[in-house]
């Protein structure tokens, strides 16, 4: 039986969050939905969500904190798991088309530049190994971009007007709002301003905003931040298997596909840091050589294997 690619498995998760939440709005057996869920007194909510109501209010709810809390160790322990598997927003810009836009020139250099650094310094295999593991221990930290710009934005705007401006239009919260508004639309016939409104901005930020997720979100941002603690399901190169590292061959496959633009071979030439990764498994997925894997706890704090094994 042929094995489902990672991108296969993460639209079938992203969808069954989606039929669960649907289900439940029309059921005694609701969890809410991916900005707040929980069951009876156990609840979990968006930390992004809090933090502005938080500000706005300028009230601090214990029940609430404690699901902030929860959710801030569930990122340390995971990573950006939830932005790879769970949010509806790649999902929905991978099937729907939309105005793609380039890397940009800085990203563009950047890649030339890793190009350029990432050739043999040998011809043996045993000097690429020695290359490719020497790495400046800077390379998980989190590096600020304009995600995080957003982010205090988003804050800023709570406290200004006295609520979550930011929920307006956050691609999740429409997301789950669209199917909600859709399936009463069908069943009670409800015709409402939000109708078109909600699934239309929707749509504009799915359409035009293709970079939302490595450029505009904050919540991505938020958590990225947290993540830059995370040591669990790192992507792990074998180098007895990498082609760059056992042969030389200059072998990029892993890097072209991460959608965060990291290079798993060489994280310090890559143009976003080590901790931005969202565990999607599309680098072990390119890999010809299938040199990378996920472990829960890997030896050590390096993305490679050490270059004595």
């Amino acid at each position: 039986m042929k094995k489902l690619k990672a991108r296969t498995l993460r639209t079938i998760v992203t969808f069954a969050v989606l039929i669960l939440a649907a289900i439940g709005y029309f059921t005694a057996f609701g969890l809410g939905n991916l900005s707040a869920f929980g069951w009876d007194a156990f609840s979990v909510l968006c930390p992004l969500g809090y933090l502005e109501s938080l500000v706005a209010a300028k009230t601090f709810v214990p029940r609430a904190f404690l699901s902030f809390v929860l959710v801030i160790v569930l990122i340390v322990l995971l990573g950006r798991v939830f932005c790879a598997w769970i949010c509806p927003m790649p999902t929905l810009q991978r099937l729907i088309p939309g105005v793609k836009l380039g890397r940009g020139r800085k990203a563009a250099k950047a890649v030339a530049a890793s190009d350029e650094l990432a050739k043999p310094i040998g011809t043996d295999a045993a000097s690429v190994v020695e290359e490719v593991s020497d790495k400046p221990a800077g390379a998980h930290r989190v590096r600020f971009d304009s995600r995080f710009g957003v982010l205090i934005g988003a804050l800023a705007s709570a406290a200004i007007f006295g609520f979550p401006v930011f929920c307006l239009i956050c691609p999740v919260g429409l997301t789950f709002a669209t199917v909600l508004l859709v399936m009463r639309l069908f069943a009670f016939g409800d015709v409402t301003w939000a109708v078109v409104a909600v699934p239309l901005v929707l749509l504009v930020e799915v359409v035009f905003l293709r970079k939302w997720c490595g450029k505009f979100c904050p919540l991505g941002a938020l958590i990225s931040l947290v993540s830059g603690a995370n040591r669990t399901l790192r992507p792990h190169v074998n180098n007895a298997t990498c082609l760059f590292s056992s042969k030389g061959t200059k072998c990029f496959a892993c890097s072209k596909a991460c959608q965060e633009h990291i290079d798993v071979r060489r994280p310090e030439l890559s143009e976003a840091a080590a901790a931005n990764c969202t565990k999607c498994r599309e680098c072990a997925d390119a890999c010809p050589a299938h040199a990378i894997t996920f472990p829960v706890l890997a030896k050590g704090d390096e993305v490679n294997e050490d270059k004595d094994k």
